[in-house]
């Protein structure tokens, strides 16, 4: 089938693109791990030791990351619908972490070590129709909010992906409710013309059974 034109200029940009450049140098899976990489130094995140779940986590870019900067003492826990190739240092869940199983995997998982930190780069199959995507998102983000709720530790952080839009300050909203501290971040890799942010919840303020 003959590519459209928008497909050649698509497939252009991404070849050019300076971050596509540095992941195939540095050995990650995507071009998102700077993202991760810069919310890590921005925010003093994923600190040696540290124990991760990172949802939606294929290709991996994101858990390489963790992976790299939490250490031998340290923990990831990725989950992703996808199945994913292996990471050194991750223990990867394939599944949805709503559904019994995949979480009672999680909870096995995290059983002798408190969480601190959730990350999640989940993003919806795009439609292209803003009224269907931006409700998916927020239903994404909602998800991993309530996930910090079962798996959080006290102070611990979380760093999820959002689209501007519609549903948007309800998320806020949840995030202040259960962090000190709640940042908007856009970091230099996402694209000029994307609508994603990362919220960035610091200080989770109670322990999920308390």
């Amino acid at each position: 089938m003959k590519k459209s034109k928008s497909s050649h200029q698509w497939l252009r940009e991404h070849e050019d693109d300076e971050f596509v450049k540095r992941a195939r140098i540095e050995g990650y899976r995507s071009r998102a791990s700077f993202k991760l990489l810069e919310i890590k130094e921005k925010f003093n995140l994923l600190r040696r030791g540290d124990c991760v779940v990172d949802l939606g986590a294929a290709p991996g870019g994101w858990s390489q990351v963790a992976a790299r900067s939490v250490g031998d003492k340290g923990k990831v826990i990725a989950l992703d619908l996808l199945e994913m190739p292996p990471i050194e240092g991750v223990t990867i869940i394939q599944g949805d972490f709503t559904e019994e199983a995949p979480f009672d995997r999680l909870m096995a998982q995290i059983k002798e070590s408190p969480v601190d930190l959730v990350i999640s780069d989940m993003a919806p199959n795009l439609s292209g129709m803003k009224h269907i995507d931006q409700p998916r998102s927020v239903y994404l983000g909602e998800l991993a909010i309530h996930l910090c709720d079962s798996v959080l530790r006290k102070n611990g952080n979380l760093v999820s992906k959002c689209f501007e839009g519609e549903g948007i300050n309800d998320i806020r909203q949840m995030l202040r409710d259960r962090f000190s501290r709640v940042v908007n971040f856009k970091p230099k890799a996402s694209r000029d013309k994307s609508r994603e942010i990362y919220l960035v919840g610091l200080g989770h303020k109670a322990h999920p059974s308390g």
